[in-house]
C-alpha cells in the first residue's frame, strides 16, 4: 500500500508538469493555431496547410499527455480516500499508482525533448574502426541493436545505403528510423564512439579483444524545413547496385553518388560532402532520397554549431564531444557502461537486442534536462 508521501509526490509532480510544460498557454495557442485552420484558403497552399496541421496536432499531443497524467493523479487521489473507508482494496490503490507514475515518467521524459529537431525522423550511420573482421562484425552488431529498438518502438528502419565487410560484419551502414515520434530526439544519445571488449570468435589464440566503430545520428528533415541547397555545387553519378536484390541489381546503374561542394559559411572553409544511395532499383527515388539525406547533414552542421555556441557561453555545464568514446561493452564481465551517465547494466543480452532505454533515459534526464530548465 502507498503511503502519504508517494501521493504527495505524484501530485507535485503533476503540478511540476503544468509549470514546465506551460499548459495553460498551450491550450490557448492551441485555439489559435486551430482557428487558422478554419479559413477558407486554407488548404490552397497544401505544403503550408500541412506544416500547420502538424503544428496543431503537436501542441495537442502534450495537452492529451498533461490530461491523462491529470486524470491518473486524479484517480489515484480518489482510490486513496476511498481505502480509508474500505471501498477499495490495497491491490486497486496500488495498481492506480504504478499507472499514474508510469504516465508520468513517459511525460517527464517526453519534456526533455522540447528542440524543433528532437520531434524528427533520424538517419544513423554506423562505421566500423580499425580492427578489421573484429571491429566489422561489431559494427553489423550495434545494426543489429537499433534495428531492433526501432522495431520495438514502432519505427520503420530503410537501409539506404550499407557497405558489406571483407569476410563478416560491415565496413558502414546508412539508415533512416522513420514513421514514428521523436526518433532523432532519443537517438542523438548514441552520437559517440562505442568500444566491445570480448573474446573474439575470430582470433584462434581465443585472446581479448578491443574493438570501436562509431555512431552518427542526424535529424531527418523533411518537406517543412527549408534548407538551401545550391544547385551550382551538386554533382551526381551513378553505378551498379550490389548486394542482396537478385540478378537484376546489378545490370541497372540504380545507385546514386551525390557529391556536393560545401563552403563552411563562418570560416570559408571547404569540403566534398558524398552521399551513396542503393535503397531501392529506382533511380529517380534514389536521387530524391539521397537529396533529402543532403539536407540533412546541412541541418545538423547547422544545428551543431548553434550547440557548440551554446556550449562556449554556458559555464561549468558538462561538454559532449560528438566523437568521444560514450559507451563500453564488455562481454565476458557482463556489463555495458555509459562513461558519460555512468548508468550500466549487467544485462549485456538484453542490450544487444536492442534494450537500450534505460541508456537514452539517463542521457536525457542528465544533459536534456538542463536545457529544458534552461528555457523556463
Amino acid at each position: 500500500m502507498i503511503t502519504a508521501d508517494q501521493l504527495k509526490d505524484v501530485v507535485d509532480r503533476v503540478g511540476a508538469l503544468h509549470h514546465y510544460l506551460n499548459i495553460d498557454r498551450k491550450q490557448v495557442e492551441f485555439e489559435e493555431e486551430q482557428l487558422r485552420t478554419q479559413a477558407p484558403d486554407f488548404w490552397d497552399d497544401p505544403k503550408r496547410a500541412e506544416a500547420q496541421m502538424k503544428k496543431v496536432k503537436g501542441i495537442e499531443k502534450w495537452l492529451k499527455g498533461y490530461q491523462e497524467v491529470k486524470n491518473f493523479a486524479d484517480e489515484l487521489q480518489l482510490a486513496f480516500d476511498f481505502y480509508k473507508d474500505e471501498m477499495v482494496t490495497e491491490e486497486e490503490v496500488d495498481a492506480d499508482y504504478d499507472k499514474a507514475i508510469k504516465a508520468i515518467e513517459e511525460l517527464e521524459l517526453m519534456n526533455m525533448l522540447r528542440q524543433e529537431e528532437d520531434s524528427m525522423d533520424a538517419v544513423l550511420k554506423i562505421n566500423s574502426g580499425a580492427g578489421g573482421t573484429e571491429s566489422q562484425d561489431w559494427a553489423s552488431m550495434l545494426m543489429r541493436m537499433y534495428t531492433r529498438w526501432s522495431e520495438a518502438h514502432g519505427y520503420k528502419v530503410k537501409i539506404t545505403n550499407l557497405q558489406d565487410g571483407d569476410e563478416a560484419g560491415i565496413k558502414s551502414v546508412e539508415m533512416t528510423i522513420e514513421g514514428g515520434e521523436y526518433a532523432y530526439g532519443f537517438l542523438k544519445s548514441e552520437n559517440g564512439v562505442h568500444r566491445l571488449v570480448r573474446v573474439s570468435p575470430y582470433n584462434a589464440q581465443g585472446k581479448r579483444m578491443t574493438s570501436f566503430a562509431s555512431v552518427f545520428v542526424t535529424p531527418l528533415v523533411d518537406d517543412t524545413i527549408e534548407i538551401y541547397v545550391d544547385p551550382a555545387k551538386v554533382s551526381w553519378d551513378t553505378f551498379r547496385s550490389s548486394g542482396a536484390g537478385g540478378q537484376n541489381v546489378n545490370k541497372v546503374e540504380s545507385g546514386v553518388r551525390l557529391r556536393y561542394q560545401y563552403e563552411d559559411p563562418d570560416t570559408g572553409e571547404k569540403e566534398e560532402i558524398l552521399i551513396e544511395n542503393t535503397e531501392t532499383r529506382d533511380q529517380p527515388k534514389n536521387r530524391a532520397k539521397a537529396m533529402l539525406l543532403l539536407k540533412s547533414q546541412l541541418y545538423d552542421r547547422a544545428l551543431k554549431k548553434k550547440q557548440a555556441e551554446q556550449a562556449k557561453v554556458e559555464a561549468g555545464k558538462k561538454k559532449i564531444e560528438w566523437g568521444s568514446q560514450i559507451r563500453s561493452y564488455v562481454f565476458d564481465d557482463r556489463r555495458v557502461k555509459d562513461h558519460r551517465t555512468g548508468y550500466q547494466t549487467s544485462d549485456v543480452d538484453g542490450v544487444m537486442d536492442g534494450k537500450i532505454d534505460d541508456f537514452i533515459k539517463s542521457y536525457l534526464m542528465e544533459f536534456a534536462a538542463s536545457d529544458a530548465e534552461k528555457e523556463d
